[in-house]
């Protein structure tokens, strides 16, 4: 599949971006040899192929799921402006 450089000058476009008629050609034959190392890659059979997360075959290692802090709920709705029933009140942005 190959993108011309009038898609490229309309993506710009849609975008907002200012692209010159020297970048949109780059960009034009780059992204048409993207999409062809894309086709060629899925022409590949992987049917026999088991998906995997991580070539290594490694797992991560986890922290231990603890409480670091303590619960200071009360203390910073103290100090908070506005609160009602444990909940913060902010102003109604959106009507």
């Amino acid at each position: 599949m190959a993108i011309d450089k009038a898609e490229i000058e309309k993506i710009a476009i849609l975008s907002r971006l200012k692209i010159s008629d020297q970048e949109a050609s780059e960009l034009s034959d780059r992204l048409g040899d993207i999409l062809a190392m894309v086709d060629t890659m899925q022409a590949v059979d992987t049917s026999g192929i088991e998906p995997m997360a991580n070539p290594l075959d490694a797992s991560q290692r986890l922290r231990a799921d603890t409480v670091t802090e303590t619960d200071q709920r009360e203390r910073f709705q103290q100090i908070a402006p506005a609160t009602e029933d444990g909940l913060y009140l902010v102003p109604k942005v959106i009507e």
